[in-house]
């Protein structure tokens, strides 16, 4: 089941799902070594071609399919235009002078009328996989205050959408392995289908993107953000990050503490975890999310139950069902146990999609399984051309960043914990375990390395109900990132994240920190702004 960090728009309508989803610069070069720093060491003719490229800004042209397909963004409200350019950047950065790839950019310039009231750039990263080129136009409406003060940046990933995008699966091979049974629990049978499709997703993604899966991982985007930071004019690199968004902000912190300027992390990654701790994690914060979604249905009249535990058997009726005979849907698609899954995922990522999911799963109880499907397709990101690389590069990230190789001897020892964990998910997630086994390049480390002494203060968000990142790992960055770096805030709400669900205490205390540097105080906490209405 793939964990897209979901940041998009996702709202009910008449029963259907409507899924929204230049210059070279005058700031410093860069900290630590030619491997180790943005451009710090090493000869300067070996690095002088990228920190002296310019940027040349023209307007868009409309996202990619890798990018997740769609029409080129529109003008902002005020008139602004989104522009957008290509940054080279080193393939290896232990390799400054050698091979080169692109990495895609956008931006909206700030609206601030007094060029002294604009303070710089913000980056935005949406998470492992997310395409900030197409996304950062989608949420813009979110980020009208920030813009007021900062010109709004977001940017591809190495190995994500138009900066070289992984790609592993044609768009009939990605469908036939979404609608795999990601639970084997009818034999040795199921059980070898499974371990052969995670072995030929490998390969093919070796032989697709091998060039790449050397050199995409967290650390190496982290540089890149260095890069990005010089080349737009900044001293300082002030950074919104999301999901995954997180852990790559506070590597950055880590390798370039003295480059970090006003930096939030939303939805903070546990960086004390190995993968099966984090997927074990994970099941539970699922199913803490659903049982409040169950919690919300019921009390506002859901037909799906009386209480939170009928809502679960029906779920878990359904997928039975649907694992043993898949529903056949127009356009020749079926809805299969997994599938059904995955929608669920897809609506806990956000309060807002909660009516959806109450709707789909009433529907498909009477075996009309259009808008379940429809939820599904989002989590996976696809469009009418097919998928986008979302899934294909997080999965690279991961496994290029850990080090971690489970067995399927593991996956089965660990299977009664996750079961304990999750009832509902725990037999899927456990199988997450074994996305990396086959990979073709070893990761680097079992966990990330976020220390980062002589850092400015950094804002954590924490979301209570979250069922991606726990809320607990937010107290563990902090930990991590040293004394004095993490300043935690803790949303007692729904949903991955917390800028992104609209609540007014957490957009204040963000809004305040990032335009005016005024940090709330440590263990604030945001109360919940309930979901109203019946579903």
């Amino acid at each position: 089941m793939p964990r897209r960090p979901v940041t998009a728009a996702a709202a009910l309508v008449s029963g259907a799902v409507l899924l929204s989803v230049s210059l070279a610069a005058c700031g410093g070069t860069g900290e630590g070594s030619a491997g180790g720093g943005g451009g710090g060491g090493g000869e300067e003719n070996d690095r002088g071609r990228i920190w002296a490229q310019s940027l040349s800004w023209t307007d868009c042209p409309a996202p990619s399919p890798l990018q997740g397909g769609g029409k080129a963004p529109g003008p902002l409200p005020d008139g602004t235009r989104w522009q957008c350019a290509t940054m080279k950047s080193p393939l290896d950065w232990a390799k400054p002078a050698g091979e080169t790839i692109d990495v895609a950019l956008i931006r909206a310039r700030a609206s601030a009328d007094d060029i002294g009231d604009r303070i710089g750039s913000l980056l935005f990263n949406f998470g492992g996989g997310e395409s900030g080129v197409a996304t950062l136009p989608a949420l813009a409406s979110d980020f009208e205050k920030l813009r007021t003060r900062f010109d709004l940046v977001g940017f591809d990933p190495r190995g994500v959408g138009a900066s070289n995008g992984v790609t592993c699966l044609d768009a009939k091979a990605m469908e036939e392995m979404s609608e795999q049974d990601d639970t084997p629990d009818d034999g040795d049978d199921e059980v070898q289908a499974v371990l052969k499709s995670k072995e030929m997703y490998a390969r093919a993604c070796a032989r697709e993107s091998g060039r790449m899966l050397p050199h995409i991982g967290t650390e190496d985007a982290a540089r890149d953000m260095d890069l990005i930071r010089h080349l737009l004019g900044d001293q300082k690199l002030h950074y919104f990050g999301m999901s995954h968004g997180t852990e790559l902000g506070a590597v950055f912190a880590h390798l370039f503490p003295r480059h970090v300027g006003r930096a939030v992390l939303d939805g903070v990654v546990d960086p004390t975890l190995d993968q099966m701790q984090q997927a074990l994690a994970q099941a539970g914060g699922l199913q803490l999310a659903f049982e409040h979604f169950a919690q919300w249905c019921v009390r506002t009249g859901c037909p799906l139950g009386d209480s939170v535990d009928e809502v679960q058997k029906l779920v878990m009726k359904l997928e039975a069902a649907l694992d043993d005979k898949p529903l056949t849907l127009d356009g020749d698609r079926v809805l299969t146990g997994s599938l059904l899954l995955d929608a669920v995922v897809q609506a806990l990522h956000l309060e807002t999609a909660w009516p959806a999911l109450a709707a789909g799963l009433e529907l498909l109880a009477g075996d009309d399984g259009a808008t379940v499907l429809k939820l599904a397709d989002a989590l996976v990101d696809r469009h009418a051309g097919g998928y986008s690389d979302q899934q294909d590069a997080r999965t690279a990230i991961t496994c290029a960043d850990r080090s971690d190789r489970y067995t399927l001897d593991d996956v089965l020892k660990m299977a009664p914990a996750f079961k304990e964990a999750s009832p509902l998910f725990g037999d899927t997630m456990v199988w997450e375990a074994l996305k990396c086994t086959d990979w073709p390049v070893p990761g680097t480390s079992g966990r990330p390395d976020v220390r980062a002494p002589g850092a400015p203060p950094i804002l954590l968000i924490g979301n209570t109900g979250d069922p991606a990142t726990p809320h607990q790992g937010a107290a563990r960055m902090a930990e991590r990132l040293g004394k004095g770096v993490g300043v935690q805030l803790t949303y007692q709400g729904e949903g991955h994240g917390a800028y992104d669900s609209g609540n007014s205490c957490v957009r204040d205390a963000v809004n305040a920190f990032l335009l005016d540097g005024k940090l709330p105080a440590p263990g604030s906490v945001c109360a919940h702004e309930p979901l109203s209405g019946k579903h």
